[in-house]
């Protein structure tokens, strides 16, 4: 795709495609000079049929009269001026990004930026534009013997707010591009079935991400390699699997600032969740490939920042591997020593994405990171508790908590914090071992994080519980791409 920025005061150019808004009950948004006569009355006569309300989200595409610059209009609803508000937004942003999608058009004018929306600028209305229909263009086909038909559409042009700074706006478009690229990244890993999305394929995916950006530095660590740094832990996930697991890290250096600590990304990668010995039920265990969705955020969050070229410092560490049951694998009663030497009874092996987690946590330390976050598909809980709504976040920091809630809110990624209180923790008590890796019926989704907090405790951490937001199910089955641009939002308003 080729985005553009048009300043002009007239809509009148030369497009396969003119995009406007319609207000509820008081018609166009666009100034009327800024329309070719012959456009603005046939957009009226519309209008004023009945065929398009304007209510949010609802879109007519229409043919332009025969001397129009353009042969379709695209009429989106806006719904009610007063109560333009930045969902309201994003619902429209998505469905023009959605019904453009299915048009022949390959150019495409778009006047809503122009719009004045509630406690936000025409940037961040073009961010957002971008991103809706970057998103909308993804099309998943790789494991397809017949590919999906691509959309036509190659090139917008987006009509510049009369007071926006034109640096501010290009900005925009390139952030926008950037979160959708990652996104795109994060959908399709997430996207791809557990026997091609292995941890080795994860692995592959790091070091190409490397090659392809110098700015990023990849080491992959073997099974041996964990054995020797004790990550006890992590190891035992997959020991009832054949494929190997693998703890990937990638260090990205945008800062020229010497001896700058980096930001830490997280990312739990069980490629597939079969639930070990404590066997998961048959039905819907198919959406357990995206139990990588963490790993896959990660992935697309450090795509993101290296085209943004952000002048931080950021190391991601993808903790993969595979829960299967087998005579080699973990049974619940055992014990397993972590790298931090905290030894963990397996009370349930369905409960491994903390185990893989903890360790990778502990290696963290080495890096002596500003702060970590982790993501990860981690407790039904939060499903139950958020839906796909919100993010569950735990933290051991509440600066940084207020961070990402607001990150949440400005990018509509948004996120709910959960109490992390001491009175949990005697939830996680052992009689075998100085830890149990769960805390039984109540509270799934907060003692899932007091078990990561025991291994916290050196740094600023928060943890981002999206197995509620990372995918949808039903008709929609398929990754989401979040909590990529919170992350993205996050670190771009990082300091070296």
């Amino acid at each position: 795709m080729k985005y553009q920025l048009l300043t002009s005061k007239t809509l009148d150019k030369k497009t396969d495609c003119l995009v406007l808004g319609v207000w509820d009950r008081t018609g166009l948004d666009v100034p009327p000079e800024m329309l070719a006569p012959v456009v603005l009355e046939q957009c009226n006569s519309v209008i004023k049929s009945g065929d398009i309300k304007g209510k949010p989200g609802e879109t007519l595409l229409i043919h332009a009269p025969a001397k129009a610059a353009t042969p379709r209009i695209l009429l989106v609803g806006l719904g009610d001026k007063n109560k333009f508000d930045a969902k309201a937004y994003r619902k429209v942003a998505r469905a023009t990004a959605q019904a453009l999608s299915k048009t022949p058009a390959k150019t495409a004018l778009v006047s809503l930026v122009q719009v004045t929306i509630t406690n936000r600028d025409a940037a961040w209305a073009t961010t957002q534009l971008v991103m809706e229909v970057g998103n909308a263009l993804y099309r998943y086909d790789q494991t397809k013997s017949k590919k999906a038909d691509k959309p036509a559409l190659t090139s917008l042009v987006i009509a510049a707010a009369p007071d926006a700074s034109r640096k501010a706006m290009n900005d925009a478009i390139d952030t926008g591009e950037a979160i959708s690229l990652g996104m795109s990244v994060a959908r399709e890993l997430g996207n791809l079935p557990g026997n091609i999305c292995t941890p080795s394929y994860l692995a592959e995916r790091a070091i190409e991400l490397g090659m392809r950006n110098k700015s990023i530095k990849t080491r992959i660590l073997t099974e041996k390699q964990m054995e020797k740094l004790k990550m006890g832990s992590l190891l035992s996930v997959g020991h009832g699997s054949k494929e190997e697991s693998r703890l990937i890290v990638m260090e990205y250096k945008g800062s020229r600032k010497a001896g700058s600590s980096p930001y830490c990304l997280v990312g739990k990668g069980i490629t597939f969740d079969t639930g070990g010995i404590s066997l998961k039920p048959g039905a819907g265990m198919d959406e357990m490939k995206f139990d990588m969705c963490g790993a896959a955020s990660v992935m697309g969050t450090m795509t993101a920042i290296a085209k943004l070229g952000l002048p931080i410092n950021v190391t991601a560490i993808i903790a993969a591997a595979e829960n299967m049951p087998s005579s080699t694998a973990t049974k619940p009663g055992d014990i397993v020593t972590s790298m931090s030497g905290k030894t963990i009874e397996i009370l349930n092996t369905d409960a491994e994405g903390r185990l893989v987690l903890c360790d990778a946590l502990t290696y963290a330390e080495r890096f002596n990171p500003r702060t970590v976050i982790d993501i990860a598909t981690l407790t039904g809980a939060a499903v139950a508790t958020f839906g796909e709504v919100n993010t569950a976040m735990l933290s051991n920091n509440d600066a940084l908590a207020q961070e990402l809630f607001a990150m949440g809110q400005e990018t509509l990624d948004t996120v709910w914090q959960l109490p992390l209180d001491d009175e949990y923790q005697s939830l996680l008590d052992s009689n075998f071992a100085d830890i149990a890796n769960i805390g039984g019926p109540k509270a799934g989704t907060i003692t899932a994080a007091c078990f990561l907090s025991r291994f916290t405790e050196k740094f600023q951490w928060a943890h981002l519980d999206i197995a509620g937001t990372a995918w949808l199910g039903g008709g929609q089955k398929g990754a989401t791409g979040r909590p990529v641009p919170l992350l993205v939002e996050y670190l771009r308003k990082q300091k070296a």
